[in-house]
């Protein structure tokens, strides 16, 4: 079974639960349980998206498995907030035959943003995202964003906010539905607008520390 390092889609693979978190002076260990796929299937060292952060598989048993956020980790994302108990989107690393279903992505939250508003559209939920300056500049109406590990389709973006739909499917298949508002969310932007932002030569806006 061959990875690319550590490349994501955006289609979660399943909805795990958080079962422990032990807290270190500058890390956290996280036990997940999956609730769909077998842990015999993870490999230790291979890199799993948890809620869209890239962490690596440290142990396996008893049908769950173990990875650490550092320091660093614990500063830039939101695993911070997570708790035993907590549900989480799961992906693992995509694999050289793997179809591209979402978008490119690497696991490395650009930055943290928090739920602004929920409202309902027929069948559909808008959720609108608060996101600091250092996310919006690369944030683009039809283009693609990662919220918690989910690659979704922004559908307008406003001076402090973009909004994505989710459709029903979304809504059962990952966790966003349930986020109320005020809930701190990590966000990826598309690469592909990083890239082209350095080779034009221009000073990407720093997110501040969450």
């Amino acid at each position: 079974m061959w990875y690319i390092g550590s490349v994501f889609t955006g289609l979660v693979e399943d909805i795990g639960t958080v079962e422990r978190v032990e807290i270190g002076p500058a890390a956290r260990v996280l036990t997940v349980r999956p609730a769909g796929f077998s842990i015999d299937e993870l490999v230790l060292g291979e890199s799993v998206a948890v809620d869209g952060v890239c962490l690596t598989v440290t142990e396996r048993a008893a049908g769950a498995f173990t990875v650490l956020a550092g320091e660093e980790t614990l500063r830039r994302t939101a695993v911070a907030d997570l708790v035993a108990g907590a549900r989480v989107n799961l992906e693992r690393a995509m694999r050289l035959n793997d179809r591209l279903g979402g978008h490119l992505m690497q696991g490395h939250v650009d930055g943290v943003g928090a739920v602004a508003a929920r409202r309902a559209a027929e069948s559909n939920l808008v959720v609108e995202v608060e996101a600091p300056a250092s996310i919006l500049r690369y944030v683009v109406e039809k283009g693609s964003i990662a919220v918690d590990g989910i690659s979704l389709t922004v559908s307008a973006v406003a001076d402090y906010s973009f909004a994505v739909a989710l459709i029903p499917h979304t809504m059962t298949a990952t966790t966003l539905a349930d986020k109320p508002v005020g809930a701190r969310l990590n966000l990826e932007v598309d690469m592909i607008a990083k890239y082209v932002e350095r080779l034009l030569g221009a000073t990407p806006t720093r997110a501040p520390a969450p």
